[in-house]
């Protein structure tokens, strides 16, 4: 069973996720909050496997939400998956950049909803990475215009091996482990074996910081062809 926590602060909105994942096999709502201070409160109770987060809330927002929990979770950390009305949202780019694992448009049906909980509640820290990778270059392409290099300093990728640096790259331009192990001639388990541990180097917690980290440090930049 995967176990969920739903926030949203609208509770129709909220209503109708809680009542979709209740009827679905295989899934555990074991609570929903209104915000994210309650979110906050109920994570470190609930311990679920994967949260449904709203970003836009009165009090504590969806990223301040997402930086607490991950912050105090002990492991395994539930995965975030951001609920949003737009796709090129910038406080959804802030939420990827706190940890969480993925986005999902709220006008999404219900079949997308379930296979992009299924998805992340199983491992998958990126669900839908092409669009989640255009969200992350938009966003990186605005902060370099506005500052001529990143707000952030950059990761020491220095610690990184030549192929772990590879695998990075191909992760950044919204490639999955199936095709990046394709185009390297190595195992699927082998390219995890390589993320895992550019994530541990990094001091990453998702594959959606991965994909941050590799933009804000210039490794890849807006418009390399995929």
């Amino acid at each position: 069973m995967t176990r969920v926590l739903v926030v949203d602060d609208q509770f129709l909105i909220r209503a109708g996720l809680v009542g979709l994942l209740r009827a679905a096999p295989g899934v555990d709502v074991v609570g929903e909050a209104g915000d994210g201070a309650e979110a906050v409160e109920l994570a470190a109770t609930t311990r679920p496997d994967v949260i449904l987060m709203d970003i836009r809330m009165p009090g504590m927002s969806g990223i301040v939400a997402t930086e607490k929990i991950l912050a105090e979770a002990s492991e395994p950390a539930p995965r975030v998956l951001v609920l949003t009305t737009f796709d090129l949202d910038e406080y959804v780019y802030g939420a990827l950049r706190a940890g969480a694992s993925g986005f999902l448009l709220k006008d999404s049906g219900p079949e997308r909803l379930l296979a992009a909980v299924a998805a992340v509640g199983g491992g998958d820290a990126l669900f839908a990475p092409s669009v989640t990778c255009r969200l992350v270059e938009a966003f990186a392409r605005q902060a370099a215009g506005a500052d001529g290099a990143s707000s952030q300093p950059p990761a020491d990728l220095q610690v990184l091996t030549l192929r772990e640096v590879e695998v990075l790259k191909l992760i950044a331009r919204g490639l999955s482990n199936a095709d990046i192990a394709d185009r390297l001639y190595i195992s699927e388990a082998t390219v995890k074996t390589h993320l895992n541990r550019t994530m541990s180097k990094l001091d990453l917690d998702s594959r959606a910081q991965a994909v941050v980290v590799a933009y804000e440090t210039g490794l890849v930049t807006p418009g390399d062809a995929r």
